[in-house]
């Protein structure tokens, strides 16, 4: 059999569609997506009521919290029912700061963050020698236990007791032809990327790579030289300050903080994000945080009065429909169209 050399040549075409198909049909498509998205996210806000805004803004900070969780539990393997308690500590800080010592918005964030990382890992150090449903029974003490601490009367002066804090909500900078609700929607999408890419550049690095090694196999890891201790109170730490971050972000955008606003129903609420966007799966905390804030209030609209009931209803379904969450529910569709 002869081949014809210059034939060939005028028709490369076949290799290289070899060669880039499908992984370079699949980069394709997400980063048509990807910019889809992004000119979706900025247009958001001038197309839509200003609630809307608003509540997307607090999806995206409901997404952080979830991220926070999902490193912990998705990613370390530490079962954890008391991040509330950590969402509550960043919100007081950013509260008692802004409203006790004029600190601007901005940087109330990386101190609540440093502030819960510390809470998070001093709280890990001790929680190492419990593993499990007991683990997971600590954090919900910590969980219940944290709204009763903000209503002491001795820390009243600083956490206004029951009646918490008020808070003004930050204009514009730089005379921007913006309103609040739409800055602050601006502001949650930038820090929001930027916890997203600093979680992403975590779990790719040796110190994810160890998280998840501890979480597969926690003697394996020991044996190949990885200091489970310090790192699952790390993991813990810094858990809790992707929360704090939450927790800081959520009393600028609702202007309020308040003891009964941190109780162990939103600890399960994010656990449910987690659990219905996929655990182990980074992007999962935006559908999470999409159900925590849209599905209550569907389950609203079809009884007040039994809002509970459709609430377990639609969980219900959820996970019957998507035992993985969307995560394995996104990967089967993926599955059977890679199959055609």
């Amino acid at each position: 059999m002869s081949v014809n050399i210059e034939e060939a040549a005028e028709h490369p075409p076949v290799a290289a569609e070899i060669e880039t198909s499908p992984f370079g049909r699949d980069r394709l498509l997400r980063t048509i997506f990807n910019l889809a998205l992004l000119v979706v996210l900025l247009a958001l806000p001038f197309v839509t009521k200003s609630f809307f805004v608003f509540q997307i803004t607090m999806v995206m900070i409901y997404a952080i919290a979830i991220l926070g969780l999902n490193l912990l539990t998705g990613f370390n393997g530490q079962f954890s029912l008391g991040h509330a308690a950590f969402y509550a500590i960043g919100a007081y800080t950013a509260a008692i700061l802004m409203d006790q010592a004029d600190v601007p918005y901005y940087w109330t964030l990386p101190v609540a963050g440093v502030i819960c990382f510390v809470f998070g890992f001093l709280f890990g150090l001790p929680a190492l020698r419990l593993e499990g449903i007991y683990l997971a029974l600590a954090t919900f003490a910590l969980s219940v236990a944290t709204p009763q601490i903000l209503k002491l009367s001795p820390l009243e002066h600083w956490t206004g007791g029951v009646q918490g804090i008020v808070i003004m909500k930050p204009d514009a900078p730089w005379g921007l032809p913006l309103n609040q609700d739409q800055w602050l929607y601006f502001f949650t999408l930038a820090v929001t990327a930027l916890m997203f890419w600093m979680a992403r550049n975590l779990l790719r690095s040796r110190t994810g790579r160890a998280m998840m090694a501890i979480r597969d196999n926690p003697i394996a890891s020991r044996s190949m030289g990885v200091n489970n201790s310090l790192y699952k109170a790390t993991t813990f730490g810094v858990s809790a300050l992707f929360t704090g971050v939450a927790g800081a972000l959520g009393a600028i955008v609702v202007q309020f903080v308040a003891p009964d606003s941190f109780t162990v129903v939103l600890s399960i609420a994010l656990l449910v994000g987690l659990v219905v966007g996929g655990v182990g799966w980074v992007p999962g905390a935006f559908f999470g945080g999409l159900f925590v804030l849209f599905v209550p209030n569907i389950a609203e609209q079809f009884s007040k009065g039994l809002s509970g009931a459709f609430y377990g209803l639609i969980l219900m379904f959820l996970v019957f429909v998507m035992p993985s969450g969307v995560a394995g529910f996104l990967a089967l569709i993926r599955q059977k169209l890679a199959r055609r």
